[in-house]
């Protein structure tokens, strides 16, 4: 491999080369970069006075003296990460390499707006940041999932159908100032949001599905949306709208109106709520996509019905994604993955897509479960803080600060 140029050699680059795997060695990178050792020595110095790197033992060398091995040290600071849902919020302090120090699930209703819900959130992450004996000074940043559409670079919800009173309010600002007041960490921290499904996708795409180029993964709880990771980067669209699917619109159920005031969504016929919805009007109670995934677990035969019909419909509209997207790996998740919903998903995938979009799709179910959000709010903060401009700039700031 060509040594990259002099402009990307910087202290950030190095770090970018250890911490994906593509460099463990001073050799190695003096290989990669075409930096003399002494430069190189230079840029290590500075990653490991900021405690971003580990150095371990390695093989022997050719020259009889024993190579040492650089790694990026997960351990040197936490993450705090939070997945919220309709009515419920799961949140976690998790090291660099995203595993779980400490979390906690409750009862957390977004439809109680913004104010109260992150004013929670943030008194959630005090206690767990006691519960993991790490202090507010270890937290890096935060990542924030939440189940609307998202435009990232101003980290605002944009018209989110489920999510009232949170259209364009400052979540990152909100965060971030309760965070310091109830758990003490700085003004200054970063705090990043985005969708629920692209957070999945990310997570379930890094844990699970590195090599994949194209991975889709369709979340089906209380509405339906699609997170798409391409090239190892989420793809949002323009403005944070991509992978919508639940409000795409079936020609065929104009009666049905969705969340969002339209009519014939494909969320409004075939989400968890549409289903408990289709339940209930027979008769049989049902509230939320967790009771249909209840009743589905007890062999309910109207809701085994009614899943399998979900399924379809959705697959309906995944036969034209996937024939667009030509993904790698399909994966369903939420309250009725795992169930006759991917039986019927399946059934209309394979009869309206072109063989040639699927003969190398594998259609799976998620490998994280509840802890997919979680996974890709880590790797979100993460990817950013230590992407090597970024880092550079930290580099320098810290620099700045103890000289």
């Amino acid at each position: 491999m060509a040594p990259m140029a002099a402009s990307r050699s910087t202290a950030g680059h190095l770090l970018e080369l250890i911490r994906t795997g593509q460099a463990g060695t001073r050799g190695e990178l003096q290989a990669l970069t075409g930096l003399s050792r002494s430069t190189v020595g230079h840029r290590l110095d500075q990653l490991f006075a900021a405690g971003w790197l580990a150095s371990t033992p390695g093989q022997l060398s050719t020259g009889g003296r024993p190579s040492v091995r650089l790694t990026f040290d997960t351990g040197h600071a936490v993450v705090l990460a939070a997945d919220l849902d309709t009515t419920h919020g799961h949140a976690a302090v998790l090291d660099l390499a995203g595993t779980v120090l400490a979390e906690r699930r409750g009862e957390l209703r977004v439809a109680d707006g913004p104010e109260s819900v992150l004013t929670a959130l943030a008194g959630w992450f005090a206690g767990l940041l006691a519960e993991s004996g790490r202090t507010a000074a270890a937290v890096c940043g935060a990542g924030l999932s939440v189940p609307g559409p998202v435009e990232f670079d101003s980290g605002l919800v944009i018209r989110p159908p489920i999510m009232p009173g949170w259209d364009g309010y400052p979540i990152r600002d909100r965060l971030r100032a309760a965070l310091a007041e109830q758990a003490g960490t700085p003004q200054s921290l970063p705090v990043l949001i985005d969708n629920d499904a692209n957070l999945m996708a990310l997570g379930e795409q890094r844990g699970g599905w590195p090599d994949c180029s194209t991975f889709m993964l369709v979340k089906v709880s209380t509405g339906i949306g699609a997170g798409v990771v391409i090239g190892g980067q989420v793809f949002r669209g323009i403005d944070g709208g991509a992978g919508d699917l639940g409000h795409i619109r079936l020609h065929d159920r104009s009666d049905a109106r969705c969340m969002c005031g339209s009519y014939g969504c494909l969320a409004a016929v075939a989400s968890g709520r549409a289903v408990a919805g289709q339940l209930a009007a027979a008769g049989v109670p049902a509230e939320s996509g967790t009771d249909v995934r209840a009743l589905l677990d007890d062999g309910q035969p109207d809701a085994v019905r009614l899943a399998r019909e979900a399924g379809q419909r959705c697959g309906e509209v995944l036969a034209t994604a996937v024939t667009l997207l030509n993904p790698g790996v399909l994966m369903i998740a939420g309250d009725l993955a795992e169930t006759q919903f991917l039986t019927g998903v399946r059934e209309l995938m394979y009869q309206r897509a072109l063989p040639r979009a699927t003969r190398s799709l594998q259609i799976v179910t998620s490998r994280l479960g509840d802890r997919a959000a979680l996974a890709g709010a880590t790797a979100m903060v993460v990817e950013h803080l230590y992407a090597p401009e970024q880092a550079d700039r930290r580099l320098d700031s810290l620099a700045t600060a103890t000289a």
